[in-house]
């Protein structure tokens, strides 16, 4: 695993070009051309190789100013391949914020700062993955997605680089902070790029199978998660975790809520709701939208005499879309289905995630009300 994060000012390129001899040699065994490990005079790292098939050559290249940057040598030692050299990466692009303060510390060679420029931290992720690493690009939904789609389609997905894209805040998770910080449209653009896997964790511990799960992949992947301080829903780490299979979190014999990402507790509150009304709600946790577990979905809608989707996101597009999609090109018919998202509109009211959720309907007593009108 990698982590990435943008430096300073200057912008950061990956160039296939050849570069100077700027750094000791260090010879590992399997590729064609020695690797060179340096780092520019911001502490950022920069790895010269050619992999067995010569893919790949890089240099530090300063775009403001159109020259290399002065580098230092820094050294190590080689005992294997690339990946076995540098280890898993993290690439971060610059949020300000201490949250990997302690993988720093403990792995300081193996965390890149990208500075407020995410396309350039893409574009890294995407080389470093063609050079056999596999890193985990990670900041604020709406920044690490809409603003460097460009690169996520065409140096990540394009290439089928095993990129492991993290974003947090997804939804209304940073409601407070208006529509530019808000993400209800991501699902819907990178569920349509070939290649790439589309995974909403519902807690902390689908996050913790997702990423396991994603590191196990040679695709892109892409990880939605919510905000910190979001409860808890599985009792337990969770052992059986696998890309593309639902998991039922509570079972139930008239109607089934199938939730993506952070809406897990909103739908688990509709079943109690549900219940003291005299209706058995099954819960399923879908934390993949892309590929969908169509297993469970035939099975939901064979069982259940009303289906509902419920996300943070829009409904154009997601996952409620995803499923409707999957019920037109199946032939699948549907008793009653209903989608719970948010319209086709910024949310420019003031207030946090909280009260978005509820002037938008999308709490977990609203769901329930909503649902036992449709089945009177």
């Amino acid at each position: 695993m990698t982590i990435i994060r943008v430096a300073g000012l200057a912008l950061l390129s990956l160039l296939a070009a050849s570069a100077p001899s700027l750094a000791e040699n260090l010879a590992v065994p399997g590729l064609h051309q020695p690797v060179e490990i340096v780092k520019d005079h911001w502490g950022i790292a920069h790895i010269y190789a050619k992999d067995e098939h010569d893919l790949f050559f890089a240099q530090g290249y300063n775009v403001a100013s159109d020259r290399l940057f002065q580098l230092e040598i820094w050294r190590r030692q080689a005992t294997g391949t690339v990946a076995e050299i540098l280890g898993p990466k993290e690439i971060e692009r610059d949020i300000g914020n201490r949250l990997f303060d302690k993988f720093k510390d403990k792995h300081p060679s193996r965390f890149f700062n990208c500075g407020v420029a995410e396309a350039n931290m893409m574009g890294v992720a995407a080389g470093m993955a063609m050079n056999g690493l596999r890193p985990v690009a990670y900041t604020i939904t709406p920044f690490v997605t809409t603003r460097c789609l460009e690169q996520i389609r065409t140096d990540v997905c394009y290439h089928e680089a095993p990129v492991t894209i993290v974003a947090v805040g997804a939804g209304l998770a940073y409601s407070g902070l208006g529509p530019t910080h808000h993400a209800c449209e991501d699902i819907s653009f990178l569920r349509s790029i070939p290649n790439m896997v589309v995974i909403c964790p519902g807690d902390a511990f689908e996050v913790r199978g997702a990423l396991r799960a994603a590191m196990q992949q040679d695709r892109p992947v892409y990880i939605r998660m919510g905000k910190k301080g979001e409860p808890v829903v599985h009792k337990g780490p969770i052992a059986d975790f696998k890309i593309g299979k639902a998991i039922t979190m509570a079972e139930g014999s008239d109607v089934c809520l199938l939730s993506t990402g952070n809406m897990l507790p909103e739908a688990m509150e509709a079943a109690h709701k549900l219940k003291d009304k005299g209706i058995s709600a099954e819960v399923v946790s879908f934390h993949t939208v892309k590929p969908l577990d169509e297993d469970k979905l035939k099975q939901a809608f064979a069982r259940f005499k009303l289906v509902a989707t419920l996300e943070e996101h829009s409904l154009i597009g997601g996952f409620g879309a995803a499923v409707s999609e999957w019920l037109a090109d199946t032939e699948t018919q549907a008793r009653k289905f209903l989608r719970f998202g948010t319209p086709d509109a910024f949310f420019k009211k003031s207030g946090e995630q909280e009260y978005a959720r509820e002037v938008l309907g999308l709490t977990g007593h609203q769901i329930a009300d909503k649902i036992i009108h449709a089945l009177h």
